[in-house]
């Protein structure tokens, strides 16, 4: 049973392998939300996540027997990180299976702790299934990411250490996937302070533990998508829903669009690398989905900061464009000396920097003779923006469509 009790055990197991993470006041975030807004930066903790708290916890509360035959989990994210690296405390044998697909920095990611990686599956599922099968017949205790009590009790040691700082919150956000951090988290805030409310942030791309909270039973989604990929869990668990009925006071959800602005917000305004689950209570706030905690003092869970750095750029590069920041714009030109150093005189003009510039003689849509160049440039808003198009229009370089 996961109480309290457990979870301060849990954090006795833990105390001197985990980082009490910084939980730091936003001022920004706050003023612009009208909230009194603190961040638990658990995107710093070892590892880059807090699944260390539940795996290392699970792997210190089994018997020296079953510790000696080593652990098995699936996982291609944070949780194999976790597991492997608690293992190597224990100078264990781990082994993680992890899809065919994973990329090669996150296989390498698991290696550097001394773990063994098998690729087995298409998707996760199949590597789950092939890790339960490959421990059974090795004698390997599974680790789960989330269904297990241990594992859950060292995710609400999470909790623990927010109460430690700030006892008078009115709220407190978490990310859900699979439920392990809420259950573990909202068994200890309840238990310690009931007046504190506890909101789940899913991502609506991966409904299955909202829908399940909402209908009081579990219920799976037939796929998932979504940048989010720590909290991207199909199948619902009936152990962490039961605990979310006890103690979860809401579920909300938020999309891609709303996770990848709080990636941008939390990287430019607050300095910080955050994956998109850690984010997601972040968009949460930052989106309106939290009105009712306006003038209230409220504690956002940053669950995890390992991004795909090629995801951040793509996110970078949308948000620069849909902030006004950077502007592509096609137009024909005479394909002959000096037209195109024309236009561009003029977008120097107007004080447009080019970062780049394509150009186009073959396409087959163009009469002879004539060229599309199609510039990228940074501009300063979408005032600066609307002023390039009103004189390009006026130059004839633009058309009204």
């Amino acid at each position: 049973m996961l109480d309290i009790n457990k979870i301060y055990e849990a954090r006795e197991r833990i105390k001197d392998v985990i980082v009490n993470t910084p939980f730091s006041y936003a001022p920004y975030l706050s003023e612009m939300t009208s909230c009194e807004v603190y961040l638990k930066k658990e995107n710093l903790q070892i590892t880059g996540a807090f699944k260390i708290r539940g795996a290392y916890n699970k792997i210190a509360s089994l018997t020296d027997a079953q510790r000696a035959c080593g652990v098995v989990a699936a996982s291609a994210g944070n949780h194999a990180q976790g597991v492997a690296l608690s293992a190597s405390k224990f100078k264990i044998r781990a082994v993680i299976v992890m899809p065919e697909s994973t990329p090669l920095t996150k296989i390498d990611g698991v290696k550097y702790y001394g773990a063994e990686v098998i690729l087995a599956g298409a998707n996760y599922d199949e590597a789950y299934a092939y890790a339960l099968t490959y421990g059974e017949e090795n004698s390997l205790t599974f680790v789960h990411p989330f269904e297990d009590e241990e594992v859950m009790a060292g995710q609400g040691t999470l909790a623990l250490d927010i109460l430690d700082s700030c006892q008078d919150l009115d709220a407190v956000v978490i990310p859900v996937g699979g439920g392990g951090l809420i259950a573990g988290m909202a068994t200890a805030i309840k238990s310690i302070n009931p007046s504190i409310e506890v909101i789940g942030v899913s991502a609506k791309g991966a409904p299955a533990f909202k829908n399940s909270y909402e209908l009081k039973k579990a219920v799976d989604s037939l796929s998932v998508r979504t940048i989010a990929d720590g909290i991207a869990v199909r199948d619902t668990s009936e152990i962490t829903l039961k605990y979310a009925l006890e103690s979860v006071d809401n579920i909300i959800s938020v999309d891609d669009e709303e996770i990848a602005s709080a990636i941008l917000f939390l990287l430019e305004k607050q300095k910080l690398v955050v994956e998109g689950a850690g984010a997601a209570s972040v968009a949460a706030i930052l989106h309106n989905k939290l009105g009712h905690l306006r003038g209230k003092k409220v504690a956002l869970v940053l669950s995890g900061g390992n991004m795909d750095v090629t995801l951040l750029s793509v996110i970078i590069e949308k948000g620069l464009l849909k902030s006004g920041r950077k502007m592509k714009v096609t137009v024909t030109l005479i394909d002959k000396p000096g037209s195109l150093m024309r236009f561009t005189e003029l977008l120097k003009e107007l004080n447009a920097n080019i970062v780049h510039i394509a150009y186009d003689r073959t396409s087959i849509s163009l009469d002879y003779g004539d060229a599309n160049v199609t510039v990228h440039m940074e501009t300063k808003g979408e005032a600066h923006q609307q002023e390039i198009k009103d004189v390009l229009k006026n130059e004839g370089y633009l058309r009204d469509n």
